[in-house]
């Protein structure tokens, strides 16, 4: 039987932490300053003390997941770039959350969230993964793997908003799929259609 692992996390951290939880499960509205401090363990006050209000709070996360996600797109270029196998090969943003992200993290339903909702978070982040989502697909037409089409602006926000689609309906596929598709089993079986549609149509077998 393992022991438990002790939670060396600040109190600070502790509070953003779960607040990211309540709100990706509930949404901002739904979930009272009190909710928080009761599952960060602490008392309402000291949330109060270390974030101001919720807004600030809701700010706090907004920032974490938004810094969360830069440095996972930055993992993944560079480890692609060090692997000799060029930019062609970038994996897609679902590949990244399904290799640099625990299992229960609670980052990809609040990112849903975030875009949904819009804001200037949510916006800044829509841009960022825009801007993935294009280098990518400029790489692998240079490297003749994939075609620019006739609007290579829309093809590239094609392409993302299909993998930001999974996210957002993410709990309604488990339902249907009984697995998780940001799982390593449940990602070979998604990837393994996509990449089949993307490359030969709905035809192929």
């Amino acid at each position: 039987m393992r022991l438990p692992q002790p939670d060396d996390r600040t109190a600070r951290a502790r509070i953003r932490d779960e607040a990211l939880r309540l709100f990706a499960e509930r949404g901002p509205a739904a979930v009272t300053m009190r909710d928080i401090a009761t599952a960060a363990g602490v008392s309402a006050a000291l949330v109060i003390r270390h974030y101001g209000s919720k807004d600030g709070l809701i700010e706090a996360v907004d920032t974490h997941v938004v810094a969360t996600f830069d440095v996972l797109l930055t993992e993944i270029t560079d480890q692609t770039g060090a692997s000799g196998l060029g930019p062609a090969t970038v994996p897609g943003l679902l590949d990244g959350l399904a290799t640099h992200l625990p299992p229960d993290s609670a980052i990809p339903a609040y990112l849903s969230r975030m875009l949904i909702a819009g804001g200037p978070a949510g916006s800044t982040l829509f841009e960022r993964l825009f801007r993935l989502s294009k280098a990518a697909l400029d790489a692998m037409v240079a490297a003749g793997t994939a075609s620019a089409g006739a609007d290579p602006e829309m093809r590239a926000a094609f392409l993302l908003v299909n993998d930001l689609a999974l996210l957002t309906l993410r709990p309604r596929l488990i339902e249907v799929l009984d697995v998780d598709p940001l799982t390593a089993t449940g990602m070979q079986r998604w990837a393994g259609e996509v990449f089949s549609i993307y490359r030969d149509g709905l035809l192929s077998t």
